[in-house]
């Protein structure tokens, strides 16, 4: 096994992704290599621990030892009562079910310390039912897995190990029981959000200095109307599905990703009507502090951002501006000398009144604009001398033109278009001053800010450019952990669905950071994946006098996997113990039990 790189010349440097690949000896003597990892792109300390612990996990490889088996045939003398003879010709495997994966998350759910905090809050049921069990779960095939409820009855839980690891059986994910789980989550929303607080500042030294807020919706196919105060309601909907009824969710994560809580609101909710509350929630909860709140433009109104100034003592922020205000300040900030941030970034900044404004342009940016732009442009352009050649008649000419127009949204800002009075004649032209104006904004970010003092111009913007942590934590819910579709019916039980969904998250999470020091291309779900291929299954021994050894085994780790482990610094747990049945005088065996 060893690391081997690729090399890929991006922005005038060269890059190396690095790939863990094991050698592996088939047919004929030949030698086929393995891609077990990928890490991507790995600093020096980072490539000289992966090969220690690839030496280190070679010299300690264990060796196969050859072991006697006593089968019926075999006759030796066996004056020990607890050594019975097995037929190995009806030896059979039994109930093959994903173990590693289920295995890794229950690890993350204790180092979050869940299983202290639930069990503490749900107790069981007067029947014995775990609920705290049947919580985690839920969570577990949410972060696994992701369906509906009735898929996770009537078919995962049968096909993971969950109950051989929390010592349950089938009866623990019997539908009622994970729809009853719902009904007791919501109340323990707001301890959740403390207990987190508490356990990512002791895991993973986090700071909460910073806060980035954003909202996102999710959508439901279900058909209105709803009770009155109903959460679901048509508004905006950022998955472009304005025919559905949607709920809205606000999520406040650190710059690090570490989400610290959430609130689910109604689906016609404003953006700009969401601030203030929560603002009011995380300082009761969380209590006053020197926090800076990062929020893109279409958050905050100027009442809200008034009312954050004249807070005692102010309530910092850093927002993102629209395009039009740099507009108005332009001449200004044209007069302004630019500083160099840090490569390839620039900054301008003005002051004005109470408020910093901060003019950034980034390199790397411009060209990616700029090559939309111009993708953007050409299309719409050959579109356009295409509807021209055409024979239409003039209403035909208009809707083409419209759906064209649409495609190319960017494209459309900077071309005159226009079909003549009676006839269907199309001439269309560049809009240069619109093209001027354009490449003049590309690649820039007009921030404002009430910071006084203490951070640099690249903090700034570097605070601002971690709003893409908010959007990773959406594309994770929505993708990842399919928070979507939602196949509940009652309000309650769509928010305890993003709640669980929210719990699976915060493992996500869990294990990304742990992946993060480890290399970057590591991510979450690869990990899980190479933790699903160990599996576990029962092996069945029949015995001569007609008992039945079952021993529960789950498979040897791949050689990546044992890798992850040692990394991850994790240790797998012993083989659980044997089970054996008993004869009964009615030839029927007995309940298996534990010997």
């Amino acid at each position: 096994m060893f690391l081997r790189y690729t090399t890929r010349r991006k922005n005038g440097k060269d890059h190396r992704y690095y790939s863990l690949v094991e050698n592996r000896r088939v047919s004929g003597g030949r030698v086929v290599q393995r891609h077990a990892l990928y890490l991507g792109e790995i600093n020096d300390s980072q490539q000289e621990a992966w090969r220690k612990t690839i030496e280190i996990f070679e010299e300690g490889q264990a060796r196969p030892r050859t072991v006697a088996l006593f089968p019926e045939e075999r006759r030796v003398e066996l004056s020990d009562p607890d050594i019975v003879r097995i037929r190995l010709s009806q030896l059979s495997l039994h109930r093959p079910r994903q173990w590693g994966a289920c295995w890794l998350a229950a690890q993350l759910w204790e180092q979050l310390g869940l299983d202290r905090f639930w069990s503490a809050r749900l107790p069981p049921s007067r029947k014995g039912t775990r609920w705290e069990h049947v919580l985690q779960i839920l969570v577990t095939y949410r972060l696994l897995d992701p369906g509906s409820e009735w898929r996770l009855y009537r078919h995962w839980f049968e096909h993971s190990a969950m109950a051989d690891l929390l010592g349950e059986d089938l009866g623990v994910a019997e539908i009622h029981k994970l729809y009853s789980c719902h009904e007791q989550l919501l109340e323990h929303k707001k301890d959740l959000f403390t207990h987190l607080t508490g356990q990512w500042k002791d895991l993973f030294n986090a700071k909460f200095e910073v806060l980035l807020y954003d909202l996102t919706s999710t959508y439901f196919e279900s058909d209105p109307p709803f009770p009155e105060g109903d959460k679901r309601r048509y508004g905006y909907s950022r998955d472009k599905r304005s025919d559905c009824v949607q709920v809205v969710i606000a999520l406040v994560v650190t710059p690090e990703g570490f989400p610290l809580a959430y609130d689910v609101l109604a689906g016609n909710t404003s953006d700009k009507t969401t601030l203030a509350d929560f603002l009011k929630k995380i300082e009761e909860q969380y209590g006053k502090a020197e926090r800076i709140w990062v929020m893109d433009r279409g958050i905050p109104t100027e009442k809200v951002l008034e009312q954050m100034r004249a807070a005692q003592p102010p309530t910092q922020y850093l927002v993102g501006t629209p395009r039009g205000r740099l507009s108005q300040h332009e001449k200004r900030l044209a007069e302004l000398p630019w500083q160099v941030a840090r490569q390839g970034v620039s900054v301008k900044l003005l002051t004005e009144g109470e408020e910093l404004y901060v003019l950034a342009e980034s390199k790397d940016r411009v060209n990616k604009e700029r090559a939309m732009r111009r993708r953007q442009l050409k299309g719409l352009w050959k579109r356009l001398r295409a509807l021209r050649q055409m024979k239409l008649k003039r209403d035909a000419l208009l809707k083409k033109l419209g759906v064209a127009l649409h495609e190319y949204p960017v494209g459309a800002r900077l071309v005159q278009t226009e079909v003549a009075a009676g006839t269907s004649e199309l001439s269309f032209s560049l809009r240069k001053d619109k093209l001027r104006q354009r490449r003049q904004q590309e690649g820039r970010y007009l921030l404002r800010s009430n910071i006084a003092s203490g951070h640099s111009a690249e903090e700034l913007w570097q605070f601002y450019i971690q709003l893409t942590e908010v959007e990773a934590a959406f594309k994770n819910l929505k993708d990842d952990l399919a928070l979507r579709p939602i196949h509940h019916q009652l309000e309650h039980r769509i928010e305890a669905h993003i709640f669980i969904s929210f719990l699976a998250y915060c493992l996500h999470v869990t294990l990304r950071q742990r992946l993060r020091n480890l290399a970057p291309g590591l991510t979450p779900r690869a990990v899980l994946e190479k933790f699903a291929t160990v599996q576990m299954l029962d092996v069945h021994l029949p015995t001569t006098d007609q008992r039945l050894v079952i021993l529960s085994r789950y498979t040897q780790p791949e050689t990546d996997v044992q890798l992850l482990l040692q990394r991850l610094k994790l240790e797998l747990p012993a083989q659980p113990p044997p089970k054996i049945t008993t004869p009964q005088a009615s030839g029927q065996t007995a309940p298996v039990v534990k010997t």
